[in-house]
């Protein structure tokens, strides 16, 4: 099969689509062909080495955590899907590095996957896992509830603009982070108060928060503006035990948990059309392509998610 993969660690150009094994599938998984996948932060970062304590991978890697494809295959074990389905996942990340998701086939756990809903394309349900879960669970872990005001930090990236209309539709009332040029962005998600970060610092704008979710690190500012009792999340730092240790406040790190239920509530509220998905760009998996996307992710001004053809390009190449 087609995959792009890293022989070692370094910058965009150890990036290349190569021809590697299909990957076998156990008694509890299925094998999906990809016909979209999506990048995040997180994968240049991996590109670069620096998640060599979490992962002790084995080169060749295939990189990416989002799929979007059919089952072409089930293990003997599952019963809840099957041959044809059309599905999405953010799939486990494989301890050696070879299951990645820019790949035309990823195995997937079947308790990790979810139904794509019929309203979307692929492109858009491979925008969707680590994103609009990482919103959902952290909105959970801050204990959002109706008419309590919240901060999302950076609210026109991948998980900002997740996190923003579902807090909308909890009921809270929702300030955000935002360069002028999102500004119109942000408000048409539901943002009700946007701060240019690049104008005002938010201890001077915001005050008695409720919750604060942090997409950029900035942990003491963002503790500073919550009321007694508050909660803040990071995804993007290491807390120090001063600021975990806050007095009154709950200040944590949030930590995605990869499950297809959470993932099916997702796929039943965009079969609602109540939630929008939103795609930066397409790249298509080519050596080139690849890189390019990469190289699109690191910029941090992506609006939405960037999303790479599988299927399409693969049968262009081939």
């Amino acid at each position: 099969m087609r995959a792009a993969v890293i022989n070692q660690y370094g910058d965009k150009d150890q990036l290349k689509v190569v021809d590697i094994v299909v990957p076998t599938i156990g008694d509890d998984e299925v094998l999906v062909e990809n016909v979209a996948v999506s990048i995040n932060p997180i994968d240049y970062k991996a590109r670069q080495g620096l998640l060599q304590q979490m992962f002790q991978w084995q080169f060749p890697v295939v990189l990416g955590w989002d799929i979007a494809g059919t089952i072409i295959a089930v293990g003997d074990n599952v019963d809840n899907f099957h041959v044809g389905e059309a599905v999405f996942a953010r799939p486990d990340t494989d301890p050696t590095g070879k299951n990645g998701a820019y790949a035309e086939y990823t195995v997937v756990k079947a308790d990790k996957l979810a139904r794509k809903p019929d309203n979307i394309s692929f492109e858009e349900a491979a925008a969707v896992p680590l994103a609009g879960l990482t919103a959902l669970q952290m909105l959970r872990q801050l204990k959002v509830t109706a008419g309590q005001k919240v901060l999302i930090q950076a609210g026109a990236g991948g998980v900002g603009i997740y996190a923003i209309q579902l807090a909308k539709k909890l009921g809270a009332y929702v300030a955000t982070t935002a360069s002028e040029a999102n500004r119109e962005f942000v408000v048409g998600l539901g943002a009700d108060q946007v701060i240019d970060y690049r104008q005002a610092n938010i201890v001077d704008v915001l005050s008695d928060y409720d919750a604060v979710f942090d997409m950029v690190g900035d942990v003491d500012n963002g503790i500073a503006i919550l009321k007694p009792g508050g909660h803040f999340v990071t995804i993007s730092t290491m807390l120090t035990e001063s600021q975990k240790q806050t007095d009154g406040k709950t200040v944590e790190t949030g930590w995605l948990d990869t499950n297809g239920q959470d993932l099916e509530q997702l796929a039943n509220t965009f079969a609602e059309g109540t939630l929008d998905i939103v795609v930066d760009s397409v790249y298509p998996l080519t050596t080139t392509g690849i890189r390019a996307a990469h190289e699109r992710s690191e910029t941090h001004h992506a609006r939405g998610k960037i999303v790479v053809q599988i299927k399409n390009a693969v049968q262009e190449e081939k």
